[in-house]
């Protein structure tokens, strides 16, 4: 004879594991720019019926609740919170934070776009802008080699001078996209986002423009993660393992007391 508990117990003790994971992934990156906190949803599993809802008790009447056993519960889905992170002044002028919609536009070696909220820039030996690990702004702008000054301003239009010039240079245009569904991305590592069928296609427009958000030069997003709010959901987790755990030894203690047959 078996009891149910044990494995509905099981079942609860495995998504919390799944939820403490979770949970550490956004704690270990609270200070990434840009990053998006996780958050785990849960579906309990299929139902046993034992006896329906409106099936018979007699000629002339009907058992109105029936019933039916749950047997647990499971991991349905893990979506993140695109919420905006607080905002941090670095002065670093190629430091560059979306105040709204959108996000910056990553060209990868294979061609493909991808899409960020880390903007935080470098200048790659060719001058052209590229995140930390080199992978090029989409579209490409370029700064010439012995610029004196880089601003940016809140259309996204980069600005430089150069020696021997009194005026600013227009370099180019920061493009940023937008998507029907954000919370459908895909996060692929180093702060970068995939677009998915989930998503929808990307909607391309300038910083201010079609309800895009503006950028503002020296300062980056931090990440949107509270680490209070984690602590707190890391110890109502603890909690509720810790049930179900009892339900196991409770289980499992009934379950001795069971004469042999």
């Amino acid at each position: 004879m078996s009891s149910r508990s044990l494995t509905i117990a099981s079942t609860g003790m495995a998504a919390q594991q799944q939820r403490v994971d979770i949970i550490a992934n956004n704690i270990a990156n609270a200070n990434t720019p840009g990053f998006r906190k996780a958050m785990a949803l849960f579906q309990d599993l299929t139902y046993q019926v034992q006896r329906a809802v409106g099936a018979p008790t007699s000629d002339n009447t009907l058992d109105l609740s029936g019933r039916v056993q749950g047997l647990g519960v499971k991991l349905a889905s893990v979506i993140r919170s695109h919420e905006p992170g607080m905002i941090t002044k670095t002065d670093r002028p190629l430091d560059i934070v979306i105040e709204g919609r959108g996000f910056f536009q990553i060209e990868q070696p294979d061609g493909i776009v991808t899409y960020t909220r880390a903007g935080t820039l470098e200048v790659n030996p060719d001058g052209v802008l590229t995140t930390p690990e080199g992978y090029p702004l989409s579209p490409h702008i370029t700064i010439p080699e012995g610029a004196l000054e880089i601003t940016v301003n809140g259309d996204g239009q980069i600005f430089a001078k150069l020696p021997g010039q009194t005026a600013m240079q227009n370099l180019g245009q920061i493009e940023l996209a937008t998507f029907p569904n954000a919370g459908g991305l895909k996060p692929i590592g180093q702060n970068l986002y995939a677009e998915t069928s989930a998503s929808g296609s990307p909607v391309t427009a300038y910083p201010g423009a079609n309800g895009m958000g503006t950028v503002l030069q020296g300062f980056v997003e931090s990440s949107n993660v509270n680490i209070i709010q984690e602590l707190t959901e890391l110890i109502a987790a603890q909690r509720i393992y810790e049930f179900n755990s009892k339900v196991v030894e409770t289980s499992d203690k009934m379950m001795e007391l069971i004469p042999k047959m």
